[in-house]
Parts: structure tokens; sequence; C-alpha cells
């Protein structure tokens, strides 16, 4: 997986693993549970080359997982947010804030916060930082 990642045969596998991660939680908690192969994936994939199709899929994880309670190595989606960018992804941000979750309104306000300030680093720090002030409004 060290070349052309959006080349790379295995890809669909990779999405599909963190997919299942995202929708299924507790089944693949059960199953697969690995959070350093989910964290590893992860960052892989905001590393990729980034074609339409991937970036869509790309999208619809960073939706998933900001619309739900946090799970271990979910910050890691800051990356792929950062790599996805765009309006359409914003445009989900904003109604996952407007949501009656308050996980939601938090975890999308930080990721809105983040891409909006590329140069600040996503750590732990950061995100405790930023929950005890502005985020601890959303909770």
């Amino acid at each position: 997986m060290d070349g052309d990642l959006a080349a790379w045969p295995g890809l669909p596998y990779v999405l599909l693993f963190l997919e299942w991660e995202a929708r299924y939680p507790l089944e693949w908690t059960q199953h697969a549970k690995a959070w350093g192969t989910k964290q590893s994936l992860i960052r892989k994939v905001a590393r990729a080359r980034q074609e339409e199709v991937i970036k869509a899929k790309l999208t619809d994880l960073v939706e998933i997982v900001v619309s739900r309670a946090y799970r271990c190595k979910d910050r890691e989606y800051v990356r792929v947010a950062r790599a996805v960018d765009s309006a359409d992804l914003r445009g989900r941000l904003d109604r996952a804030a407007d949501s009656d979750s308050p996980w939601a309104r938090c975890h999308a306000g930080y990721v809105f916060w983040l891409l909006d300030r590329p140069d600040l680093p996503n750590t732990r720090r950061v995100w405790q930082t930023w929950v005890a002030g502005q985020g601890a409004s959303l909770l």
C-alpha cells in the first residue's frame, strides 16, 4: 500500500472496513476490533489521491463519524475532512452542527474549527482545549 493508494486493488476493502466500523460499531468491535489498524487506514486514505469516487466515500464516512458518539481514534477523521474539504462536506457538517445530538454538534463544530485552521494540529490537547472553551457550550 506504499504506492498510489487510489490505484491499489485493496482500497475498496479498506473503505469497507472503515465503513463497517462507522455504521456498525458494536459488531465491528465484537468481530474486528483493531484500533491501530483503524488509525493507520484513516491516515493512509487521508493521504491518498482524491478521485471523486473516493472523495465521496470519505465524505460519507466523515459525516457518519461526526454524527455519532465519539469512538476510539475518531479524531483521526479530521485528517480525512481536511483532505476532502468541500462545500458538500461543509454542508453536511453544518447539518450535524444543527442537529439535536450534542455529540454531533460538538464534533462537527470541532471539525469546522480545524478546517478553518489548517496549521493547527489535531492533538488531544487541542481537542481538550476546544471542548473546555467554545465546545462546552455545545454539550
